[in-house]
């Protein structure tokens, strides 16, 4: 399936819904057309009686093709031959969703280091209105070779929206002011950068009101750039944002009236300030440009202050029996964190073995420490609020029984983020027991629902735009290791274990947070084991049965996030966990 899209609508990925015999509704959720058009490839069920397609107001359906089964799994065998046996192991097992991501995941899905073939199928120039905007574009041209100075000129007087040209050769560069002069808008380029021709009309049209307005880049070896939407403590710690951008007349009167520096520097030094003083930023989810070398904005730390005397942590771990894990879990915390101010509380679901009775008497000759017992049948979320309800802390930090304390300041660094106004929930960097990353943040939709972004790669996985070397935005993380501020917990009545007992409770969570204007935070700094999830298998029979009961309960309440998630471009693809094209 083919289908295109107007790029300055909003950036919501189509979703099919497929009605099978008996009833059975299946959903599926599509790649966007950020760039133009779109493609779809997957398994239609052979008792389908209804498919419908949602999409955004003006996208068109371009075109509709059937192919076999057996054309497909070959396709699959061809590009890639472990994927077509392990679908086959699926299919043998009845496992049909399993299956079916297989096989996309062997034929729909491609390397971000193939963009511009994958690109060249999707791409649809922009021919809507061009608004009306004065644009001075600044090229940093000191020490540039000419060739570099004519590609960005030409390519900035190809656009289809004209802007006022400066050139600089001078070693230093002015104010912000003065580089805006009368303009209503500024971009700063680099020579060398190359602009696509309607690259200032759509950022022209995407800005409206907004302070910032920025697209997508490419480098000049063709590694796309594909920005999440405004992230601002990503955006001060990466200058993710570069320099395919325009900023506001009223952005730019906010900034500091002192110069920027050096040629080299200023553009980053632009950027910098353009990150602190943003209050609302626009993104077009498509690539603008060929820039002539990746931002040089190094990656640094933002370091939030604790206060002194720290705040009262109190860490909830929900556990039964055991004794490996919950010992292992409350020494590390109790003996091995460098945090000043913690008590622990254990929700014990009916633990039976003696050895871990012992283990709690002994636990409770330290004054930090209570076990407060929940004999009702085991529902996750219903126990971290009996935790909540009984803490004192005026910070709430959930923990499995299954985690393993790294280092020391894992928690200082968590509590940091989490008594910030504006942040809801905190989430940790957890690697399985091999050293592999398990939890670098949850990307809603992916495989449907929600997942773990690059899981099972290596520790020191930097990430798309190096995301992962700092904290930044995320739409949720896992309860099995996150921290917020108790009176936010509550305000939004805690986790919902009536409609989440077991599963999703903790993104539906950190979405409702959202939703009271609290963003989710996840951060590297904060390094922890978790070691049970890594051999954990599926669940089957009544336990699967109860998933999907979850599963469609979160679908219905969040759809709206499955189709975009601001964190995570929407042509990245949401059936494999690699950051790939779709």
């Amino acid at each position: 399936m083919s289908f295109s899209a107007d790029p300055l609508a909003p950036p919501r990925r189509p979703v099919l819904r497929i009605t099978c015999a008996g009833g059975e509704e299946q959903m599926i959720v599509c790649p966007g057309p950020a760039l133009g058009r779109a493609q779809w490839i997957g398994l239609i069920p052979e008792d389908a009686t209804q498919i419908l397609l949602a999409a955004a107001p003006g996208a068109r359906l371009d075109r509709v093709e059937r192919r076999s089964e057996a054309s497909v799994l070959l396709a699959c065998a061809a590009r890639k031959p472990g994927n077509a046996l392990a679908a086959l192991w699926a299919r043998a097992k009845g496992q049909s969703r399993r299956y079916r991501d297989i096989v996309r995941g062997g034929v729909a899905v491609t390397r971000r280091r193939h963009f511009a073939a994958w690109a060249a199928t999707r791409r649809v120039p922009y021919e809507g209105p061009v608004p009306s905007l004065t644009i001075r574009c600044i090229v940093l041209a000191h020490g540039a070779a000419p060739e570099a100075v004519e590609r960005t000129l030409a390519s900035v007087r190809a656009q289809t929206l004209a802007a006022e040209m400066v050139v600089l050769t001078d070693a230093l560069v002015g104010s912000p002011s003065d580089l805006l002069s009368d303009a209503a808008a500024l971009c700063v380029l680099h020579a060398g950068d190359a602009l696509e021709p309607e690259a200032f009309a759509l950022l022209a049209a995407s800005l409206g009101d907004a302070d910032l307005a920025y697209a997508d880049e490419v480098d000049a070896d063709g590694t796309p750039r594909l920005k999440p939407d405004w992230s601002p403590d990503l955006a001060r710690a990466t200058g993710y944002v570069g320099r395919v951008a325009l900023v506001s007349r009223a952005l730019i009167e906010r900034l500091p009236n002192e110069p920027l520096g050096s040629v080299a520097q200023a553009a980053d030094t632009l950027g910098r300030l353009v990150a602190e003083a943003c209050r609302r930023a626009v993104h077009c989810p498509r690539p603008l440009a060929t820039v002539a070398a990746s931002p040089s904005y190094p990656a640094r730390e933002l370091v939030w202050p604790l206060p002194d005397p720290a705040p009262l942590a109190s860490v909830i771990i929900p556990s039964r029996d055991r004794l490996d894990l919950i010992s292992t879990v409350s020494r590390g915390l109790l003996e091995a964190t460098d945090y000043p101010a913690i008590e622990l509380i254990v929700v014990d679901n009916g633990s039976t073995d003696p050895a871990v009775l012992a283990f709690y008497e002994e636990l409770k000759r330290d004054s930090r420490v209570r076990i407060v017992s929940f004999p009702q049948p085991f529902n996750f979320s219903a126990m971290v609020n009996a935790g909540v309800a009984a803490a004192a802390g005026q910070v709430v930090v959930l923990l499995n029984n299954d985690i393993g304390v790294r280092g020391p300041g894992w928690l200082n660094a968590m509590v940091r983020q989490a008594i910030r106004p504006e942040v809801g929930a905190v989430g940790a960097k957890l690697l399985f027991g091999d050293g592999r990353l398990q939890h670098a943040g949850v990307v809603v939709g992916l495989a449907g629902r929600a997942g773990h972004i690059l899981r099972r790669r290596p520790a020191d996985t930097p990430g798309h735009l190096g995301r992962l070397r700092v904290a930044h935005e995320v739409s949720a993380v896992t309860a099995a290791c996150l921290v917020v501020s108790r009176d936010k917990y509550l305000a939004v009545g805690g986790f919902d274990a009536e409609a989440f007992p077991i599963d999703f409770n903790d993104v539906d969570f950190c979405l409702r947070l959202s939703a009271k204007g609290w963003k989710t935070i996840w951060t590297p700094e904060a390094e922890l084991f978790h070691f049970e999830s890594v051999s954990r298998g599926p669940s089957v029979g009544v336990k699967r049965e109860r998933f999907e009961r979850e599963a469609a309960l979160f679908t219905a309440r969040w759809l709206d996030v499955i189709r975009h998630d601001p964190f995570y471009h929407p042509v990245l693809s949401l059936t494999t966990f690699g950051e790939d094209l779709e």
